[in-house]
């Protein structure tokens, strides 16, 4: 058959079984795929994000991974960083020594450190850095926020500030009372768009301290209808700027080092546990990771005409 013949994996991400945590599609190589092409492609398998794995721009680093949601190019993102690792790294294309490899990713916002650690010569865990912390606006219209949400503005925690934080993209992190209006809430996407607009931010993420599982820190959600993602299972891109909200409101202590464990898409029924480690010092946040485990679900191949690119 003819066409242009295009390698690609399935994984499942933040999770430690099949069809839990999100999945991702990465191509093994993406040379010879127009930008366009590439965005036509993740709109096809209609994943939160599909990637495309290229070589470095520098030598001195071993891979370029350009992420693309259903919507538009991201400059980094979480899930996809980890599983595309966890994917070369099954393919032998990231030898592990000793039970650890360290590579570094070429993503749109620069470098981004990768460290793969194994258990008897398989990956276990995967863990990236995250560019520093920018912390943006606070959004003090409550009411309009708890109608966002469809809940009541009592809904939300009167003790912490709904704010714009970003590691490379940035979120509206807003702070729910419990479980029980966390579960009930419904996203209304025409609100978020007048809401968010002043912000220039249409990415929104909801935690509470009040959690479903022994051992996480907080329970979350993700929305982000202009990604073309109305709800995310795992946004490791957006637990990174988690941790250091809540190392920054007190909500956790972070001297040297905190841990965190954020868990995602329980009611979406694809429960997904994502780590998180923020370093600081006097007050200063130096350092932002996030890890997780990924499972391997299928692979394919895709076809595109030899001469034409897609609409």
């Amino acid at each position: 058959m003819p066409g242009r013949k295009f390698a690609y994996r399935i994984v499942d991400v933040f999770t430690d079984r099949v069809f839990g945590g999100n999945a991702l599609a990465v191509f093994l190589d993406g040379r010879g795929i127009s930008d366009r092409e590439m965005q036509s492609i993740a709109k096809e398998m209609n994943l939160s994000e599909t990637t495309f794995v290229l070589p470095p721009d520098n030598s001195a680093h071993q891979f370029k991974v350009r992420i693309f949601t259903p919507g538009r190019e991201l400059p980094m993102a979480g899930h996809p960083t980890i599983g595309t690792a966890f994917v070369l790294a099954r393919e032998g294309a990231i030898p592990l020594s000793g039970d650890e490899a360290n590579v570094i990713f070429e993503e749109l916002v620069g470098p981004i450190p990768v460290r793969l650690r194994g258990v008897h010569g398989r990956v276990d865990m995967i863990w990236m850095t995250q560019p520093s912390p920018k912390f943006g606006a606070i959004f003090d219209n409550r009411a309009l926020a708890a109608e966002m949400l469809s809940l009541e503005t009592s809904a939300l925690d009167p003790t912490l500030p709904l704010q714009v934080i970003s590691c490379g993209v940035p979120f509206l992190f807003i702070p729910v009372k419990d479980l029980a209006s966390m579960r009930r809430l419904r996203f209304r996407e025409h609100v978020a768009a007048h809401a968010l607009d002043e912000l220039g931010v249409h990415e929104v993420f909801l935690f509470s301290r009040e959690v479903e599982n022994p051992g996480s820190t907080v329970h979350s959600r993700m929305f982000a209808p202009g990604l073309g993602v109305v709800e995310d299972p795992a946004t490791g891109g957006a637990s990174g700027p988690l941790g250091c909200y809540l190392v920054r409101h007190g909500v956790v202590a972070a001297e040297p080092t905190a841990a965190i464990i954020s868990e995602q898409g329980i009611e979406m029924g694809r429960p997904s546990f994502i780590h998180i480690e923020i370093t600081a010092s006097a007050g200063e946040i130096s350092r932002v990771n996030v890890g997780g485990r990924a499972v391997f679900v299928g692979a394919g191949e895709l076809t595109l005409p030899d001469n034409a690119e897609s609409a």
